[in-house]
């Protein structure tokens, strides 16, 4: 069968991550090794780029420009929530056949996995040669089939990181710390604060995550213990943790609030839940010392705290993306799997096994309590963060 020859098409969705440009340049630099390839376009802000051609000409970027890129957070095509329906992935059908593409990348999650699925189909039903690859992103971790996501092992180092200070801090001045973490459905990214933990008492002493129902009464009681014991209490709780009803907490306690462009309760960008759940421990368990925090966008692009492994992984996804497009004439969604301790290979999955669905922690990942980690979750994560700094307590005798 005859090489195809035509053009690149890429385009970046959805939330950004420190690691994405990692895939974009891996995507870029191996597609530029191949003949079959004319011109390299890049789409401004995702999807909706394509549709109003708002191109640049990756060809022409210099390797020297591109591999600095690639060491930069977040998105450097630009992004965009837009859903793309079926009449939206016809543009963006009809855009590849006006600009000759013949191979299409796009990096995001489930959402823009459906819309590389639709265009595929479009193509298929034009008969139309055009090979269509997700390169897979997401910091929440929650795409299916994949071990894990690119731009996961960054965002979980940070909060990792970023609760091993807290917990240096709160046992100098003890008192109760809240702080709220991303994820709307999966829990995954607040399940990392556990990762940098060391001495017995270490924080987070709890973790609260979607994927089990969160009940107030029994939250207070847990505080309660952990601060009894201890003489203070750090909580890592997800965003999108729900009630007995099971809409979010935030509803619960606050109402109805903004929604976002899917009509998803709007989660980040406000620091409410951290202050309700605040407020309750301070009026129901009488303490006064009680702070929280809301990580909010800091976990996506945090410049300097990046994992090297996660780096390595989200340009290799993109290399393979090419070679699966151009070099093996096939579709799909690039996956990574585990084969050791630790070490990972790629493949492709069909379009439609990654599309609109997303996964959940696993049962074994949580406790029978609902509020901490496991020792599976542990081993499953902590080498996703790269070589981590340690931290270390004063030992020394008292007088007398």
């Amino acid at each position: 069968m005859a090489k195809m020859v035509g053009n690149v098409l890429i385009a970046q969705g959805g939330g950004p991550t420190a690691v994405i440009n990692q895939s974009l340049v891996g995507a870029v630099l191996e597609a530029r090794k191949f003949p079959e390839v004319g011109r390299v376009y890049g789409a401004l802000h995702g999807v909706r780029g394509i549709v109003n051609e708002n191109f640049v000409d990756l060809t022409q970027a210099t390797t020297h420009n591109l591999e600095r890129v690639a060491c930069t957070p977040s998105s450097a095509l630009l992004s965009t929530r837009d859903k793309p329906d079926a009449e939206y992935c016809e543009r963006i059908f009809k855009t590849c056949i006006k600009y000759n593409v013949r191979f299409f990348f796009y990096v995001g999650g489930n959402d823009s996995a459906d819309a590389v699925r639709i265009v595929n189909e479009n193509a298929a039903a034009a008969n139309y040669e055009l090979r269509c690859i997700h390169i897979p992103k997401t910091i929440d971790n929650d795409l299916r089939v994949t071990d894990h996501c690119p731009g996961y092992g960054s965002a979980a180092r940070f909060v990792s990181l970023a609760f091993a200070g807290a917990n240096l801090d709160n046992r100098s001045l003890p008192g109760i710390y809240i702080a709220v973490v991303m994820g709307r459905n999966a829990g995954f990214l607040t399940a990392a604060s556990a990762l940098s933990r060391k001495y017995e008492d270490d924080g987070p002493h709890l973790v609260y995550v979607p994927e089990r129902t969160f009940r107030k009464e029994q939250f207070l009681a847990d505080v309660d213990q952990v601060y009894k014991r201890h003489g203070r209490c750090i909580v890592a709780v997800s965003e999108g943790i729900v009630g007995e009803t099971g809409q979010p907490m935030i509803t619960e306690l606050l109402g109805e609030g903004e929604r976002d462009a899917h009509g998803n309760v709007q989660l980040s960008g406000t620091g409410a839940l951290g202050d309700l759940l605040a407020d309750l421990v301070k009026a129901e368990l009488k303490v006064s010392r009680v702070r929280a925090d809301t990580f909010g966008y800091l976990q996506r692009s945090f410049v300097g705290i990046v994992s090297e492994v996660d780096q390595a992984e989200a340009r290799e996804v993109g290399e393979k993306a090419a070679q699966f497009a151009i070099w093996n004439n096939v579709d799909g969604s690039v996956a990574i799997r585990r084969t050791g301790d630790y070490s990972v290979d790629y493949f492709l999955t069909p379009l439609e096994t990654v599309a609109r669905e997303t996964k959940s922690m696993p049962d074994n990942f949580m406790n029978a309590a609902g509020n901490n980690v496991t020792e599976e979750f542990i081993r499953y994560a902590r080498p996703l963060l790269g070589a981590m700094p340690e931290y270390e307590r004063l030992m020394a005798p008292p007088l007398g």
